[in-house]
């Protein structure tokens, strides 16, 4: 099954979000191209047909995936190119090809964070320093978890671009009539800073859990996260939103997302931040995860964002503290708690 619009398909990064993507489009007939940075997971991708560290379960067709370490060498073969690496690592990919080369391509971004070199979402940095252009970018946000992918249990994406043609377009090859759904909106930036947020407040979600917050509480807290993202987002909206239509800010990409990240024990932010909270350290719990948790870079980033947009963002800056300013979580909590209606 192609898809005219898109051409040939590439994905860098075959974590499990990565993988998950992956499955979903070679599951709906699509062929991939696929760099993949270990050369012992392409070796197990080619031989054994699936992800040897992520999602395990997950088998592909040998014909479907074409995985390469040769990063220049994939780009070259693609001419859409889903970005799905954590957002640590983006600018650091990114900048092994010329800007030329990115000119070219339709870029899908499957990254839940900002870059931390420069406090900016992907289209802003791929438009500030590629002169990229930005009708040719789509994001990917949730509500939906690699896990449940890889289960085949119903799932939702939202496809955010200002090309109306090539946003249902990417849709359209994610969707299908089995396990996964798929909407489209115009709201690139609102869509994708409320994927960075729900990853801080899920960090502090977990936190709560662990010091021993029933879910009275926790309800609470979702809610207020919820209206300070609705604040920062539609408050503000000219500082935040380039573009000037408003969206719906109460649908699955936005109120949904937080939830199942804030709730659901797949999360990996949920999970970091319940290490947090039983005294782990930063070091150790991501050591112990051996997985990403995006939040963390993100209370950081979102800090210089607020600033800038003179937004405050106060749930936040209590996580931030408690992840970069050794404020104990406990004590952290206690100020919280006076914040909450």
């Amino acid at each position: 099954m192609g898809n005219k619009k898109l051409g040939e398909i590439g994905i860098i990064g075959n974590g499990s979000w990565g993988t998950a993507l992956a499955k979903i489009l070679t599951d709906n007939g699509h062929s991939i191209h696929w760099w993949v940075r270990n050369e012992e997971a392409i070796t197990h991708l080619r031989n054994r047909q699936h992800n040897p560290h992520y999602l395990t379960s997950v088998r592909f067709m040998p014909e479907s995936i074409k995985p390469t370490n040769d990063l220049n060498a994939m780009l070259q073969s693609c001419d859409t190119v889903i970005v799905a690496v954590p957002s640590a690592y983006v600018q650091k990919v990114i900048e092994q090809a010329d800007k030329s080369v990115w000119q070219q391509k339709n870029v899908i971004s499957a990254i839940k964070g900002i870059l931390p070199d420069t406090n900016l979402l992907l289209n802003d940095f791929l438009t500030a320093n590629f002169d990229y252009d930005i009708k040719k970018y789509t994001s990917i946000t949730g509500p939906c978890h690699a896990e449940e992918v890889a289960d085949e249990r119903l799932s939702y994406l939202t496809f955010s671009g200002l090309n109306d043609a090539l946003t249902c377009a990417v849709a359209d090859a994610f969707r299908n009539s089995t396990y996964l759904n798929t909407t489209c909106n115009h709201d690139i930036w609102g869509a994708q800073y409320a994927s960075v947020l729900k990853n801080i407040y899920a960090i502090g979600a977990g936190i709560a859990h662990a010091l021993d917050y029933g879910d009275n509480f926790l309800s609470v807290y979702i809610t207020n996260c919820y209206r300070e993202m609705y604040h920062f987002l539609q408050d503000h909206f000219e500082k935040v939103h380039p573009s000037n239509e408003h969206p719906d800010f109460h649908t699955s990409a936005y109120l949904g997302d937080l939830l199942v990240t804030c709730y659901s024990l797949h999360s990996r932010n949920r999970t970091f931040g319940a290490m947090i909270g039983k005294g782990y350290s930063v070091k150790a719990a991501m050591l112990e995860m051996n997985m990403v948790a995006e939040g963390y870079y993100a209370a950081r980033g979102m800090q210089s964002v607020s600033k800038e947009f003179s937004i405050e963002i106060p749930i936040a800056t209590f996580i931030y503290k408690m992840l970069w300013e050794n404020l104990n979580a406990s004590d952290g909590f206690l100020k919280l708690e006076k914040l909450m209606t």
